[in-house]
C-alpha cells in the first residue's frame, strides 16, 4: 500500500527527487497512516464522519481512566487498512499534553511504532 508522503516536522506533503509529490510505501506508510488516523478528530473527515478519536466526547475538558484514552487511540489505530494489531503506551502526562506511543504489526508481520 502506498500513501502519500508527509513531512515529519509540518505534517504536510513533500516532493521526491524528480520534484513530483512523494510517496511512502509499507512498513512506513502504515506507520504514517495510523499517525493520521490518531491525530483524526471523530467527525472531521466529511468524507467519513465515523472515522476518528473521539477527543471531544471523550477526552478534552474531561478527565477520563487512561484505560478509555488508549481504547479509542487503538481503535483509530485498528482502522488503517494494514494494521493486524496495535497497542497505546502512555509514557507522561504534564499539565495538558499526553505523550505516548502506539506500536503495532502490520498483516504481513512488520512492527511498526509511531510517538504522539
Amino acid at each position: 500500500m502506498n500513501t502519500l508522503l508527509l513531512d515529519r516536522t509540518t505534517w504536510d506533503l513533500c516532493k521526491d527527487a524528480s520534484g513530483n509529490i512523494a510517496m511512502a510505501s509499507d512498513p512506513y506508510a502504515i506507520a504514517q497512516d495510523v499517525a493520521s488516523a490518531v491525530r483524526t478528530f471523530l467527525g472531521e473527515c466529511w468524507y467519513d464522519t465515523t472515522k476518528g478519536v473521539p477527543y471531544w466526547s471523550d477526552i478534552l475538558g474531561h478527565q477520563p481512566p487512561l484505560q478509555l484514552v488508549k481504547k479509542d487511540i487503538v481503535a483509530a489505530a485498528m482502522t488503517v487498512t494494514g494494521v493486524a494489531a496495535a497497542q497505546c503506551f502512555i509514557t507522561g502526562l504534564v499539565g495538558r499534553t499526553l505523550t505516548g506511543q502506539v506500536q503495532g504489526t502490520t498483516s504481513s508481520g512488520q512492527p511498526f511504532s509511531i510517538n504522539f
